[in-house]
């Protein structure tokens, strides 16, 4: 049925009054209406047709982009777990290594702590021998101060006695005194005669003479006890 077209009601009543009664079935246009819906189901069919065909490749397409995505995701998860363990390894081997560097660390700071030990030992005895070295230095420096202040009292007596004794008197070494007389005798052909006297100890000693005296230990006990150089002097002059 053609949109807008209204089929007039059937009056029975005009009909059974008539000679040859007939009702108007109006076929033509029920077929007309039949052929539009048949048409109309027809396209409506083809479009949900269309429509589902559309969606089911639209999902086909998008179970296959969800399949692949999925799989690179697994492939990206498998490389993770990859580089999990190797990072794991990574950290274990690091790990090992701060043990083994603390293990260093903790030795190196025994080391110091003894070195600093042996420094502050050192330090220590290096400041005791100073202070030793200081003492030594100030009692030399008192002696030669004392010395020197000796000599300097000394001195006149020294040159007196090598007046009277006519000699020279040196200092060879320590507690040694060489005396050398000059011209004792001028007929002799010995024109100088000396001794050396270890005055170390108590008892003097006479370790060398020129010339040399057959009487060297007696003169040298006479000298212990009398402490008379000047005769120990003209012993040797004769």
């Amino acid at each position: 049925m053609a949109k807008g077209l209204r089929v007039p009601k059937l009056d029975l009543s005009a009909v059974v009054a008539s000679q040859n009664p007939q009702i108007d079935l109006r076929l033509e246009s029920y077929e007309t209406s039949t052929q539009n819906f048949l048409r109309a189901v027809t396209n409506y069919t083809q479009r949900a047709i269309t429509e589902i065909t559309n969606r089911k490749n639209a999902h086909l397409s998008d179970r296959k982009k969800y399949s692949e995505r999925i799989q690179q995701i697994e492939a990206e998860t498998n490389q993770c777990k990859v580089k999990e363990i190797e990072l794991i390894k990574v950290l274990d081997r690091e790990q090992e290594e701060k043990k083994e560097l603390e293990t260093s660390v903790a030795a190196f700071k025994r080391q110091l702590a003894v070195f600093r030990e042996k420094c502050s030992s050192v330090e220590a005895e290096i400041e005791q021998q100073r202070a030793i070295a200081a003492n030594l230095q100030r009692e030399r420096d008192r002696e030669e101060s004392l010395l020197s202040s000796h000599a300097a009292r000394t001195a006149p007596e020294l040159s007196e006695s090598e007046a009277k004794l006519q000699c020279i008197i040196e200092g060879i070494e320590k507690d040694k005194l060489l005396v050398r007389f000059l011209n004792l005798n001028p007929s002799s052909r010995e024109q100088e005669c000396s001794f050396v006297i270890d005055v170390s100890s108590r008892s003097y000693k006479v370790p060398t003479t020129t010339p040399y005296l057959p009487t060297l230990p007696i003169l040298l006990d006479e000298l212990n006890d009398t402490r008379d150089v000047d005769a120990f002097r003209h012993v040797i002059e004769h």
